[in-house]
């Protein structure tokens, strides 16, 4: 098993930001929390996206991508937001489309209203 950690994203507890195990990589939830500005951002979509771009920087540093994920799990805290993150889900995967769950939550870290989760081939 190797632990991959990206620059810029440090979990914020005691875990791993992915794990390579075989062919897949296991990425930890990352939250629309921007960790690169310390800030928040107060969209959905721009949550989405930001939770996204943290898996892709993930993926990069263990020689993946997101074309390579195959399966999710998006944790809204908002369902009645999910057709605003599924818009900008859809705009950053593009024709790769993985499995997915998304998941109601009561709430996130940091205040976040979305985390996503995903498995990539190595």
């Amino acid at each position: 098993m190797e632990t991959i950690n990206a620059g810029g994203i440090r979990p914020i507890g005691p875990y791993s930001g992915a794990k390579r195990v075989g062919n897949v990589i296991w990425c930890s939830g990352q939250t629309g929390y921007d960790s690169f500005a310390g800030c928040l951002p107060p969209d959905i979509g721009d949550q989405t996206r930001m939770a996204l771009k943290k898996l892709g920087c993930l993926l990069e540093a263990a020689g993946s991508s997101l074309s390579k994920v195959f399966k999710c799990t998006v944790y809204m805290t908002d369902l009645g937001e999910f057709d605003a993150m599924n818009a900008a889900y859809a705009e950053v995967f593009g024709d790769n489309k993985p499995a997915r769950a998304c998941v109601g939550v009561a709430s996130l870290i940091k205040g976040a209203r979305i985390e996503i989760d995903c498995m990539a081939e190595a």
